[in-house]
């Protein structure tokens, strides 16, 4: 990426990657999304529109933020605009292994007959977070440039890490390990919509995700998220505002919640602080 290079993206997307692509001073341009990913009619607008286009970056399962998962059609329909306008795809895959309802989809990357779709996966959402190991799947002359470009950035990935994994995965089953975490996501994914639709006011939406770590909350729009976390975080609890996922500004009336990490007690307790600050909110 070059100073300027534009970045096509869902709206809203992963707030780190939006950190990295303008760490290189790129621009966005975000595409219309509704509750099957990118609308196709939208994306192929703004590459007609943007013929320089440098890359096409998407989160097609349990989107982060918005746990959303694009239907198959969008996903075969994304690889198609990639090859018919020459556009590199980075489908970034972190959560695809934590379905807990619904069927697995395929990859945006098995649709790909144009060698322009990189595929990232990660064992930090399916082992363990701290080693920060991922892959990516490409095409062979694509990935050596990889690597001569992250060989510049990083210089190597984490040794002792990466032989601890593929040692693990020589003794254990891997798949039985995360059908355990996938349990244990879905209970606290059920119990979290379960508080939710108790604790918080009329007017706040959001809606159950099919797998993944995060659910979307959208307030009133004249209610501002940045605003009543603030008001949360008096009462010892946190969320993250919606806003800063837009790369282009707006939105301040969404937020993000992540149920993973919490004991069933603390979610109930701590959904129900949230809950009490919104209506004093929404409410008012």
């Amino acid at each position: 990426m070059d100073e300027g290079d534009r970045v096509l993206c869902e709206s809203p997307t992963y707030l780190a990657a939006i950190s990295a692509f303008k760490a290189y001073g790129a621009t966005f341009t975000e595409i219309r999304t509704d509750e099957n990913g990118m609308l196709p009619d939208d994306l192929e607008k703004q590459l007609e529109r943007y013929p320089d286009t440098k890359l096409i970056y998407v989160i097609p399962d349990f989107q982060n933020p918005t746990g959303r998962t694009w239907s198959l059609e969008r996903r075969e329909q994304l690889a198609a605009l990639s090859a018919r306008y020459g556009v590199a795809v980075v489908e970034d895959n972190p959560y695809g292994e934590l379905r807990f309802e619904g069927e697995f989809l395929p990859a945006v990357k098995s649709f790909d007959t144009a060698g322009n779709v990189l595929c990232t996966g990660t064992f930090s959402k399916i082992f363990c977070p701290g080693y920060r190991i991922g892959w990516i799947a490409g095409e062979k002359a694509v990935i050596e440039k990889y690597i001569l470009a992250k060989q510049a950035v990083d210089l190597h990935s984490n040794t002792l890490a990466q032989r601890e994994i593929a040692r693990y995965l020589e003794l254990y089953d891997i798949d039985t390990h995360i059908e355990t975490i996938r349990e244990t996501y879905r209970k606290r994914c059920d119990l979290a919509v379960e508080t939710m639709r108790a604790a918080f006011p009329a007017g706040v939406t959001f809606a159950k995700p099919e797998g993944g770590l995060f659910l979307w909350v959208e307030l009133p729009e004249a209610v501002n998220a940045r605003e009543v976390l603030e008001a949360c975080l008096a009462q010892n609890v946190a969320f993250v505002p919606g806003g800063p996922f837009f790369p282009n500004g707006g939105r301040e009336n969404t937020l993000r919640i992540n149920y993973s990490n919490m004991p069933d007690d603390r979610i109930v307790e701590g959904l129900g602080r949230i809950g009490q600050v919104l209506r004093d909110f929404v409410e008012a």
